[in-house]
């Protein structure tokens, strides 16, 4: 069992910066984690995950653009946004899996509550 607490959210205008950070409870060891982003009327997708093997996935949209990060040892997830666009605009969502088993959102059973990304032109 793990709880994710996501924080770093905030408005920003177009082409800047922000750093997400979502802590972790309990250990990790094993699970996989992820960034997801929901928008309003739009499903949830996958914007960054590791794999088992510890290698980055990223939706097209954000590549060259955003960076997922763990410190194990501060039991943290990091995703460091750049170049940001109003179409990134969501709520954005730390998660975790256990097995590994990809980066769709149906396989992550823990979720954090949410942490609220405005980006305006």
């Amino acid at each position: 069992q793990v709880q994710l607490v996501e924080s770093g959210g905030g408005s920003v205008q177009a082409g800047g910066p922000l750093r997400l950070s979502c802590a972790v409870s309990g250990s990790t060891s094993g699970f996989c984690m992820g960034w997801f982003r929901q928008a309003p009327g739009k499903e949830r997708e996958e914007v960054a995950t590791f794999d088992r093997f510890s290698r980055t996935s990223y939706v097209d949209s954000v590549k060259g653009r955003f960076t997922i990060s763990q410190d194990n040892a501060k039991n943290s997830l990091y995703l460091q946004m750049t170049s940001l666009k109003p179409e990134d605009t969501a709520m954005y969502y730390c998660a975790a899996q256990r097995p590994c088993l990809g980066g769709s959102a149906k396989n992550f059973a823990y979720w954090g509550q949410g942490t609220q990304v405005t980006v305006s032109s």
